[in-house]
């Protein structure tokens, strides 16, 4: 077999960049939306700029999908556990526990830091290894503002 570039990516790397774009659009989407509803500056601003970078991620992903002469996902899953943490942060929203909806966030970034993981891990020796390695960083990056977000609403 020839060496993987990223102009001739595996049949595996192109199903992980599929699954993780479409995990980026559902995040985007929830972030945004989440935004809109949440009644707390703070926070809408955070889920703003996260979304704004599942965006990008998503973007960048289709675009070495392309490169490789295939086509890229252009919508986002219904996933059955995201689209239930989503489900879930949107019943939560119309409360006034900013602790619970973060939370309900947070729980949506264990999601796809855990679909990142998966991808790096079972796909090591990728071409694009070093695009998922950065955007994973990205991803724990986020979780970890988010869970440290939703602790200080707790003690507040």
């Amino acid at each position: 077999m020839a060496l993987e570039t990223k102009t001739n990516l595996s049949d595996e790397s192109i199903k992980h960049l599929q699954d993780l774009i479409q995990i980026n659009i559902d995040s985007k989407n929830g972030f945004a939306e989440a935004a809109e509803q949440v009644g707390d500056d703070r926070i809408a601003a955070l889920f703003r700029q996260v979304g704004e970078i599942r965006g990008k991620n998503a973007d960048e992903l289709q675009g070495l999908v392309a490169l490789n002469n295939k086509e890229p996902q252009e919508r986002g899953s219904i996933a059955a556990a995201f689209h239930r943490t989503w489900l879930d942060l949107r019943s939560k929203l119309s409360g006034s526990d900013k602790a619970a909806v973060l939370a309900e966030a947070e729980r949506g970034e264990d999601h796809i830091k855990a679909q990142y993981e998966e991808a790096v891990k079972s796909d090591p020796g990728s071409a694009v290894s070093d695009v998922l390695h950065r955007q994973l960083a990205e991803v724990k990056a986020h979780h970890d503002q988010i869970r440290d977000l939703r602790d200080a609403y707790q003690a507040a």
